[in-house]
């Protein structure tokens, strides 16, 4: 059964097919229902048509760690961290630079860029 806000959410975008502030909203109310194949589809199809709408690049990123397909998420915050420079999205490039980081620090630096390849090789035995 579909909330009352999924509900309304589609019925905008039946109003306005083109809105990618609500077709983002539909995948956010999926992932919070749980339905994280929905929700990766719909992050998936808003950037098909938008690749420049820099916040989906972070969720869907996050949802490719939840179902445990990380290559994936790399994948995705790397196309996000090179459209945020394009774009000066620099709040966005950030955040997506701190997620890839974070993702490759966990992952014993598979991967690994930024402040991972740059520890001294004190701080990467510590690893």
């Amino acid at each position: 059964m579909q909330s009352n806000r999924m509900l309304q959410l589609q019925a905008f975008l039946k109003e306005n097919p083109t809105d990618d502030f609500i077709k983002f909203a539909i995948a956010k109310e999926y992932e919070k229902a749980g339905d994280l194949e929905n929700a990766i589809s719909h992050f998936e199809s808003l950037l098909k048509t938008n690749e420049n709408y820099s916040g989906a690049y972070y969720h869907l990123g996050k949802l490719y760690i939840k179902i445990g397909d990380n290559n994936k998420a790399l994948n995705i915050y790397e196309k996000g961290l090179t459209i945020t420079k394009a774009i000066g999205e620099d709040h966005d490039h950030r955040e997506l630079l701190g997620a890839k980081q974070e993702l490759e620090w966990s992952s014993g630096g598979r991967r690994a860029s930024g402040f991972a390849t740059q520890m001294p090789a004190a701080c990467k035995r510590l690893r």
